[in-house]
């Protein structure tokens, strides 16, 4: 009987972080757009490097979306080496690929030219992403282990 509410609980609480990373990914992704779509309007450290920190913060909560059980660390590496990936594929130059990368979606994903700046960039938004998520699973994990003890001493 414990076991099968245990069980429950976890497929709850699964289906509840998913739901925060999605929410969060797409708070993220919108706020990337609206860097690059009022660029003008912000500092221009924030106007320069916000975009693709932002990006590769998004990729960072896309890994989290589709492997909750995974450690943060992993998902971080899986982000870095994604986004360092996609970075690098930019020095491949094709017909078929710069095709891809003259549309707005393409752009989005692909980016349109190497910068090594862009490392640092991803890099830095991986890891504030990754500092945030691990701060708010310890708020969350205090918080239901305070719950799960007041229910315990019932």
């Amino acid at each position: 009987m414990r076991s099968e509410r245990k069980t429950r609980h976890r497929k709850r609480f699964g289906l509840r972080r998913r739901a925060v990373y999605l929410i969060a990914m797409t708070v993220v992704m919108l706020l990337g757009l609206a860097s690059r779509a009022y660029s003008q309007t912000l500092p221009e450290f924030w106007a320069d490097h916000a975009g693709d920190a932002l990006w590769a913060a998004m990729v960072y909560l896309l890994f989290r979306l589709l492997l909750p059980d995974y450690r943060t660390w992993t998902c971080a590496l899986g982000a870095v080496l994604f986004s360092f990936g996609i970075e690098f594929s930019q020095l491949y130059r094709a017909e078929w690929i710069d095709a891809l990368r003259s549309t707005t979606l393409g752009a989005l994903v692909l980016g349109r030219g190497f910068l090594a700046v862009d490392l640092l960039r991803y890099a830095a938004g991986i890891v504030a992403c990754w500092v945030a998520d691990i701060s708010v699973l310890h708020l969350w994990s205090r918080k239901t282990d305070t719950n799960s003890s007041k229910e315990e001493n019932r």
